[in-house]
């Protein structure tokens, strides 16, 4: 109780979310009595970025500044709109079919919106896009990365439920179509009501020369898609070899990088890291303290008791989940609660571990956005500028699409399970 009386008095006060987390774990393990876990605090801290897998993320935040600063952003945009149709919204769906590229390519939703907000959110706004819509739009596409194919969230769960990752990729790919189509739906509708520019209709010859100018920018995601996809290299190394080919084409074929240019873009990829690694720590941090208080495992038995059914069951597990995902990260939210929740659904209740699966895994992308403590949420929002309680606010119409496809997974799991 004095933990969330704490967290919310920070929040009021305008405290930093990091500073925000890291002060309600010290609370919680005081309230707890645990406080010999005081003593491993600092080394925990540190502890949650001690991770290869996190080494890639300011590398892909370099690859965005080198991307946009090497003019190969502006000019994959620009591609993109000479091969569409000139549509109302059209460059936000454009922005919402890159966010799918790119994020499968990163494997991070934090990293996928660091590159993303340097390229696109500018992009739009020089096409006439307020802001902070821009910047929620951008936001908003970093939640089909966790549901699609290749999805670190999905293979993490493989791992613990033991079963196969090619079918677990298979059984998202229908419920990650409906999301993108949800998403659509509502930049089909902002685009009515904000009055979104159309993208304009060009020349054969301007959509030609759009195409040309655009294929050595193409190089560079080819580069990342390339070597991860094929086995070639980790996204660590696939990021620095794309980060190469970046300055490259940039400063060789574009010639709008220059040399004087590569100070500000390390200073500024060092202080975008440092935020957001720190956010991540503080999270992890978060996280450990709750588990080792065993909270995760008295909510998931708290639902097997309410539960009679197996669609009740999911209800509960979506509120569990939702509730769950805004303060822990994906990765050690499945970790944590996987081995609990899934002998329960399967056992008791039959549910399709697949199913289950592919639930779990987009409920708790969603935690990534939605407040108190998204760490994806005050990533856009500390790399654009806009308030996090204004994208919370702007963000609504995509919670609500994607409320509605894991109602209707749930749906389908329930009356698969004999509900």
């Amino acid at each position: 109780m004095t933990a969330g009386l704490s967290f919310l008095a920070l929040l009021a006060l305008g405290a930093p979310i990091a500073f925000v987390m890291v002060a309600t774990a010290m609370v919680l393990i005081v309230e707890q009595g645990n406080t010999a876990l005081l003593q491993g605090f600092a080394q925990q801290l540190f502890a949650g970025i001690e991770s290869y897998s996190l080494l890639s993320l300011p590398l892909f935040i370099l690859l965005g500044e080198l991307m946009g600063a090497g003019g190969i952003g502006r000019r994959l945009l620009a591609l993109a709109q000479a091969v569409i149709w000139p549509v109302r919204a059209g460059l936000a769906y454009v922005n919402l079919l890159a966010n799918l590229m790119m994020a499968s390519i990163l494997g991070s939703t934090v990293a996928q919106l660091t590159v993303m907000s340097r390229l696109a959110v500018p992009e739009m706004e020089r096409a006439g896009y307020p802001r902070d819509l821009a910047t929620t739009i951008t936001a908003a596409g970093g939640l089909l990365a966790p549901v699609l194919p290749p999805s670190m969230n999905l293979i993490v769960y493989a791992a613990i439920a033991q079963v196969p990752v090619a079918d677990i990729f298979v059984a998202s790919v229908v419920p990650g179509i409906a999301l993108f189509l949800a998403f659509a739906a509502v930049i089909a509708w902002l685009g009515w009501r904000h009055d979104l520019p159309r993208v304009r209709s060009q020349p054969t010859r301007d959509r030609l020369r759009a195409v040309l100018d655009g294929l050595p920018a193409l190089v560079v995601p080819a580069i990342a898609v390339g070597s991860i996809v094929g086995g070639i290299a980790t996204p660590t190394e696939a990021a620095a070899v794309a980060s190469v080919a970046a300055m490259i084409v940039g400063g060789l074929v574009y010639r709008e990088l220059n040399l004087r240019d590569l100070p500000a873009a390390f200073v500024r990829t060092a202080a975008t890291s440092g935020a957001v690694l720190y956010l991540v720590a503080a999270a992890q941090v978060l996280a450990w303290v709750l588990t080792f208080g065993n909270l995760p495992a008295q909510a998931a038995a708290r639902v097997q008791d309410m539960a009679g059914s197996p669609m009740m069951f999911l209800i509960l597990l979506n509120l569990l989940l939702l509730l769950l995902g805004t303060v822990l990260e994906p990765i050690p939210a499945i970790i944590l609660t996987a081995p609990v929740l899934l002998p329960i659904a399967t056992d008791v209740y039959g549910i399709d571990p697949l199913a289950f699966g592919v639930i779990l895994c987009a409920n708790l992308a969603l935690g990534l956005l939605s407040p108190p403590v998204g760490a994806g949420l005050f990533t856009a929002s500390l790399l654009t500028g806009v308030r996090a309680e204004r994208l919370s606010l702007l963000l609504t119409p995509f919670f609500i699409a994607m409320l509605a496809v894991l109602a209707g997974m749930s749906i389908v799991a329930a009356f698969r399970a004999g509900a």
